[in-house]
């Protein structure tokens, strides 16, 4: 089964780049474009795409309430959506993670990217322009380094490793190849190391690595 997407963007020019190149793909299929935010949300709500694209700056509704609308915390079947913007500003991104993104693209960080972040999504995984990364994770880190960095619950020495792994940028079955157990052991841990650490994604499992100190390999 092919995933399908729903593209969100006011700008025709870029909803069509990014149709051409997801299109391609053969295991990718756009099913829907819209132009402003509200219209995204509606079809988005009709259609239940596999990965909505959502730029930031729409009209009628911008991609973070999109978001928020379709992924946010209090929603009870939440779509993944991928955050793209022109804007590399730290409040666009920890607002799209707060907010349930699933990945958080620069739109000039070319199409390979934008298909890794789709298969990244429909993965469980977040993915995240490395640019951003490295900022973002410097920053939480310093923050996570003034207060203390320990679980809610301990986490066992096989969740540490993955967790290690994670912060290294690995995928689930890259992790599952490092450690002899499959991906979907791979997920069940990162979805448990979330859990205690209190975290809603792979970036805040990572900044929890940087500031505790933890071994990168």
């Amino acid at each position: 089964m092919a995933t399908r997407i729903l593209i969100a963007d006011d700008q025709e020019n870029i909803r069509s780049g990014f149709r051409l190149v997801l299109d391609s793909q053969p295991d990718m299929h756009v099913v829907a474009e819209a132009a402003d935010g509200a219209s995204a949300l509606e079809q988005a709500r009709l259609l239940r795409p596999d990965v909505v694209i959502a730029d930031i700056r729409m009209p009628r509704l911008d991609g973070l309430e999109l978001t928020r609308a379709l992924a946010g915390p209090d929603v009870p079947d939440p779509l993944r959506v991928v955050v793209v913007t022109t804007f590399d500003l730290d409040e666009y991104v920890h607002t799209a993670l707060a907010y349930g993104a699933c990945g958080f693209l620069l739109k000039r960080a070319g199409p390979t990217l934008l298909v890794e972040a789709v298969r990244a999504a429909v993965a469980g995984d977040t993915l995240i322009s490395p640019s951003v990364t490295v900022r973002l994770l410097r920053h939480v880190s310093e923050r996570r380094r003034t207060r203390t960095a320990s679980p809610v619950e301990p986490l066992t020495e096989r969740e540490v490793e993955v967790a290690r792994l994670v912060a290294a940028g690995k995928t689930n079955a890259e992790i599952g190849a490092d450690l002899f157990i499959s991906a979907g052991t791979t997920k069940t841990h990162v979805a448990n190391i979330q859990r205690k650490l209190g975290v809603r994604n792979r970036v805040g499992i990572a900044a929890w690595v940087w500031a505790s100190g933890e071994t990168i390999p």
